[in-house]
């Protein structure tokens, strides 16, 4: 049973998409042992103790700088004993050391098909926002293994979503969501924890 920390930072619809999943038994061989905030107050935390899964508030603007706040944050994954770690709705940089102790064993869920809107500057809104200036007519969400490089690690899971011609920024946010994010992400999670994802050329394969 390998044990999962999820990193929050606001509201954590997709941690919820994941208690339900582990709730249901959509996860299988793993636990969420963990949820660690970025913020203080954040409704995520509240989520997690109505499930009964442990919290820990770890504030970014207690510490000077990204590489403190990653040393931090390292030793709360250590006593968490993590096995995968999953960003939902995290949004705080972390340095290059938490990719090194952890390599291949961080997720995150983007809200576009990469590679189109990702990378610097595109999170929340500002992805559809894109989308919609762009005229696409599919969009979707993707779930990948964490790397440097911001949004570039190996692909696992995606999922499309159809662009309506009245869509705004916020109406394609909860399709998106409700359609795409809360269905892939846990199904990654569990085929990580299934050791059904296999690595090769610096690329993600799902095992059948």
């Amino acid at each position: 049973m390998k044990n999962i920390c999820v990193l929050v930072s606001g509201g954590g619809t997709n941690l919820q998409a994941l208690i339900d999943a582990q709730n249901c038994g959509e996860i299988k061989n793993g636990k969420i042992v963990g949820v660690i905030s970025s913020k203080e107050g954040a409704y995520a935390l509240e989520r997690a103790k109505k499930a009964g899964i442990k919290t820990t508030v770890l504030p970014r603007k207690h510490f000077s700088d990204n590489l403190a706040y990653s040393e931090a944050l390292l030793r709360v994954l250590d006593e968490y004993k993590a096995d995968l770690i999953v960003y939902a709705g995290f949004m705080t940089i972390l340095d290059g050391i938490v990719c090194d102790a952890y390599p291949y064993k961080m997720i995150n869920v983007h809200p576009a098909l990469i590679p189109s809107f990702c990378g610097k500057g595109f999170y929340g809104l500002k992805v559809h926002e894109a989308a919609l200036e762009k005229g696409v007519k599919l969009t979707g969400a993707t779930v990948h293994f964490v790397t440097s490089e911001c949004d570039g690690g190996p692909i696992i899971l995606q999922k499309a979503v159809e662009v309506l011609p009245d869509d705004t920024p916020e109406t394609l946010q909860k399709r998106v969501m409700e359609q795409a994010e809360w269905k892939i992400l846990p199904k990654a999670v569990s085929l990580f924890c299934e050791d059904k994802i296999k690595l090769k050329d610096g690329k993600a394969y799902v095992e059948a």
